[in-house]
């Protein structure tokens, strides 16, 4: 089996419908999603906020470096242009962790090396794997616990609905 965690992000038109899209492109292989949240960009903030989820997968047929391939195929199916580090995007869909893999890579390292610091990751895997361990980093609800409540607080849910 090819169990992952993927996160998405979307802060360019419509933000809800890349989200989607991504998940059209996970399925059959899509087992759970959080609710979408809103968050205020991260690294550069000067730019509109983000719509993020996240969703596990499980695939037998697929590796980590096939969870990859299909993110970046969704993010080139919405349209997304990498122009500017940590800048605008139609559609971000980051592999956070694939079966407690471990990868220094540079095209694919993992765990994702940010999401220990990123409450738009925690918050939303927390919701749907409340038990979850991130690999080397220990369980994503003690990683949640040591972020700052300002910062966990700026995660907000929203009404907005993934199907």
């Amino acid at each position: 089996m090819s169990r992952a965690v993927l996160s998405l992000g979307s802060n360019l038109g419509d933000r809800l419908g890349f989200l989607q899209s991504a998940l059209d492109a996970l399925r059959p292989a899509l087992v759970a999603v959080s609710s979408v949240y809103e968050t205020k960009a991260w690294g550069v903030e000067d730019q509109p906020d983000f719509l993020n989820a996240v969703c596990v997968v499980d695939d037998p047929a697929r590796d980590h470096w096939a969870w990859l391939r299909t993110g970046q195929a969704a993010e080139q199916a919405a349209g997304r242009v990498r122009e500017l580090r940590w800048g605008p995007r139609t559609l971000d869909v980051d592999v956070v962790t694939v079966d407690g893999v471990t990868s220094e890579d540079p095209e694919l390292l993992l765990p994702h090396p940010g999401t220990p610091d990123r409450a738009s990751v925690l918050v939303p895997w927390a919701e749907i794997e409340p038990d979850a361990i991130l690999p080397g980093h220990g369980p994503i609800a003690a990683l949640l616990a040591a972020r700052p409540a300002d910062e966990v607080a700026t995660v907000r849910r929203t009404d907005l609905a993934l199907r």
